[in-house]
């Protein structure tokens, strides 16, 4: 089994209840844990720790977008492994969060368990169930205001002005559909 030299954990969270829980949980595995809450601290981070796995927000305080970091820490070390949690989850996010460079994205709430085990599959699932399910107009609409999210960073306001709805109603349906 590694030492906790060989496996560090970077945890970008920026619910700090959370981001506690993850950490005494990965430490009690092994890992030297390191946490920040967004994009800013972490460039300072990366010039004193060099995280070999990272567990990343999709979307952090101030509408600040995870992906960023996603594509920093892979830039930093392309051997990173890389999982994107949210509670925002759609498909135009999944695939960007992959392009980017994450192993993989899972929907919230996910625990430790989870984590470590989307930390160890090097490969896709064949046998993940396909559904017969129709995709809905209120689906659509949801993967269409992702798809927008990623494109702007995740600024609401941009969003909302490409998709020609009001900032609040965005922020509403955003609200609305969050995944629990």
């Amino acid at each position: 089994m590694a030492n906790e030299s060989d496996r560090r954990l970077l945890i970008v969270e920026d619910d700090a209840a959370f981001a506690r829980t993850l950490a005494r949980s990965f430490e009690r595995r092994g890992y030297a844990v390191r946490h920040i809450d967004g994009f800013d601290a972490l460039q300072a981070l990366l010039g004193e720790f060099s995280p070999t796995h990272a567990v990343v927000d999709l979307k952090l305080a101030g509408g600040e977008s995870g992906l960023a970091c996603v594509k920093t820490l892979h830039e930093h070390d392309p051997e990173l492994r890389i999982v994107v949690l949210t509670g925002y989850a759609s498909i135009a996010t999944a695939v960007e969060a992959i392009k980017l460079g994450a192993l993989h994205y899972l929907a919230k709430p996910s625990n430790s368990d989870d984590i470590e085990a989307a930390f160890q599959r090097e490969e896709g699932d064949t046998d993940v169930e396909l559904t017969d399910r129709k995709t809905s107009i209120k689906t659509l609409e949801w993967e269409r205001i992702h798809e927008t999210l990623a494109e702007t960073g995740f600024n609401i306001s941009e969003t909302a002005r490409r998709l020609g709805m009001h900032r609040r109603t965005l922020a509403r349906k955003l609200d609305k559909q969050r995944v629990k």
